[in-house]
């Protein structure tokens, strides 16, 4: 037993490296320094603000034309912008809340409780839960914020040495990685879809010789290029969760950080299959046989699952996905998961803290993205890079654009609506194919989340933890990922003609 001790403390100081030191002095210089989410997109504000005015924007300016979308001051553009996302944030609620029901779920609970007994050491449970997140956000991003999160509630009660910090940044490591290039990302959705995709993209698109209007997903994320760049940085991903770990001498676990972990099944979790407080009544009155009765979770299964046929009869699978449809598909999905109706009203009920922050900050967002889009703002930084590029260097510096505007503007899918026409269209110029452009854009896009905390926010209200407990190791996974991704799309864009 000693000797057994003795190797592993020497393992443990070997893990601490100069990796695992710098995410350490990160880590501890942003849970002194750094403010709360809802502090950060505060702040944000008046630097999106305060560049406007250096840059020559107005402050108080409105256009003649009511319908206009451009030539806005600030201060106009911030209150035009504040409720331009309360679509998207009800949206995103929803997605958080339905993701949450799927994966609290028993058969996703036992699935969770199965794969959190995989990992065995604390640096292995790092690695663990970073390449799972980083699998599952590729398949579907919303469902991978709550699914990691909970894995790694899981994990750090079985493995209880590990970092519990490092593993709440690694469950979030998918949206900041890889989620863009698959299956739900929402520009490559987008372009291929007509009813998604606006008129003034589908235009630029047809001058980059695609008839259509449209880009396929197998001109997008489908090309072994794009999956090459996603390989690159899926591994860049693990190989650093390996080398950031901290050693159990300077872990901060569970119990470090005040956090009770519960089992996520069995004796003393809060989804034991009881109602209430355990004690299960006589059912009698028919109000307590339709909330213990599958019958009607079946029918609604039943009936949503006759309209997603017909929504998706004759259409491509991925092109006629969106928020709304997989929002459907998940609340479906989890009503059946649930079986009986008061487990997923309880489920919703548990869920709801969880988006919490998306329903405080997102107006505040739409502010930003306010300024940003409907002044000059976003038009002058496509510019810059214009000018400042060529053929080669066109896509890494869409890559860097994209990430930029994504720290202060973290909505892919909006804010590519206003950015496409002029960066397609510099691509266009450039010779460059607009596939690629989408690809590379999306790479940038999710680079950015590692550095602002706008969708660490549901994944942060499950694990109990702050977004500056998490950020020094997101960030130093930045440093790591955000070049290979730079690196793959400078190596392999001449492989890609336009």
């Amino acid at each position: 037993m000693a000797d057994s001790h003795g190797k592993h403390t020497k393992s443990e100081v070997v893990a601490d490296g100069g990796l695992a030191r710098l995410a350490l002095r990160f880590t501890a210089f942003t849970e002194k320094w750094l403010p709360d989410a809802f502090g950060f997109v505060l702040v944000g504000t008046f630097v999106v603000l305060l560049f406007g005015l250096v840059t020559g924007e107005p402050l108080l300016k409105r256009p003649d034309d009511p319908a206009a979308t451009k030539g806005f001051g600030l201060v106009d553009a911030w209150g035009l912008g504040f409720w331009s996302l309360i679509t998207f944030t009800l949206q995103m609620a929803m997605i958080i809340i339905g993701g949450y029901a799927v994966a609290t779920s028993g058969p996703i609970a036992r699935l969770i409780t199965r794969l959190a007994r995989i990992p065995k050491s604390p640096r292995t449970a790092v690695v663990f839960v970073a390449a799972v997140a980083m699998l599952a956000s590729y398949l579907n991003w919303a469902f991978s914020l709550i699914f990691a999160a909970i894995l790694a509630r899981e994990v750090a009660r079985n493995v209880p040495k590990a970092d519990y910090r490092a593993l709440g940044a690694m469950a979030f490591l998918g949206l900041g990685t890889v989620w863009a290039q698959g299956l739900s990302g929402s520009a490559a959705l987008q372009v291929a879809s007509a009813s998604s995709s606006p008129p003034p993209v589908q235009e630029v698109i047809k001058a980059s010789g695609h008839a259509s209007g449209l880009i396929p997903l197998t001109d997008t994320i489908f090309t072994w290029q794009a999956i090459v760049a996603t390989l690159i940085v899926y591994v860049v991903g693990v190989g650093m969760a390996w080398f950031i770990a901290p050693g159990e001498g300077n872990s901060r676990t569970a119990e470090h950080l005040g956090i009770e972990l519960k089992p996520l099944i069995g004796r003393g979790s809060p989804y034991n299959g009881q109602q209430g407080n355990g004690q299960r009544e006589e059912v009698r009155r028919p109000g307590d046989w339709l909330e213990h009765s599958p019958l009607f979770s079946l029918l609604i299964v039943l009936l949503g699952a006759v309209y997603l046929v017909r929504y998706f009869s004759g259409k491509s699978f991925f092109n006629a996905l969106d928020l709304n449809t997989v929002n459907l598909i998940l609340f479906l999905l989890a009503l059946l998961l649930h079986w009986r109706p008061w487990r997923m009203a309880r489920a919703v009920r548990d869920g709801a803290p969880a988006a919490a922050g998306v329903l405080l900050q997102f107006p505040l967002y739409g502010g930003i993205f306010g300024m940003i889009a409907y002044t000059g703002i976003s038009a002058r930084l496509a510019g810059w890079l214009v000018h400042a590029s060529n053929q080669f260097l066109f896509p890494p510096l869409v890559a860097i654009y994209s990430f930029v505007l994504g720290v202060f503007v973290p909505s892919g899918g909006s804010k590519w609506v206003i950015e496409a026409p002029y960066v397609l269209q510099a691509a266009n110029e450039l010779k460059v194919d607009a596939g690629w452009m989408v690809v590379v854009y999306d790479l940038g896009e999710a680079s950015a989340n590692l550095l602002q905390p706008f969708w660490m926010l549901p994944t942060l209200a499950i694990l109990g933890l702050k977004a500056r407990d998490i950020m020094g190791y997101t960030f130093t996974m930045f440093l790591a990922c955000f070049p290979a991704a730079l690196i793959a799309v400078t190596l392999l864009a001449p492989h890609v003609t336009p």
